[in-house]
């Protein structure tokens, strides 16, 4: 039982580390800027998913897969996936319907952090 705990949890830090280790080396060695890693992070996952990939990422790591911002892609393009299944129009909404917990956790944490904190503008 404990054994089967650590192998998940190495799993899920393996996945999740090496999706972190090239974003890292992306920015480290490119010019890409962070704003864009991001978004081709977020596409690959909805690429990795339209072609069936990222869900066999997803039952081996779990966490590993999810968390990151390619899990969100993954998310978004398996709602719609799913949706189209049933109609045109959820198709359309599928994706944000099924990723809609995660998005309302970051409107609602982000706003209580605003109020908390004093935010302002980075210096350079």
């Amino acid at each position: 039982m404990v054994l089967e705990v650590l192998f998940t949890l190495l799993k899920v830090f393996v996945v999740g580390g090496a999706i972190c280790t090239i974003a890292q080396l992306l920015i480290n060695y490119t010019k890409i800027t962070a704003g864009k890693i991001l978004v081709i992070f977020l596409l690959a996952g909805v690429v990795l998913q339209s072609v069936g990939l990222y869900q066999y990422l997803v039952d081996f790591a779990g966490a590993g897969a999810t968390v990151p911002i390619c899990g969100f892609g993954y998310l978004l393009a398996d709602g719609a996936i799913k949706g189209a299944k049933i109609s045109l129009f959820k198709a359309v909404t599928g994706g944000i319907s099924s990723a809609a917990m995660g998005i309302t956790a970051a409107i609602v944490f982000g706003y209580i952090f605003a109020l908390i904190f004093k935010s302002r503008s980075k210096r350079n």
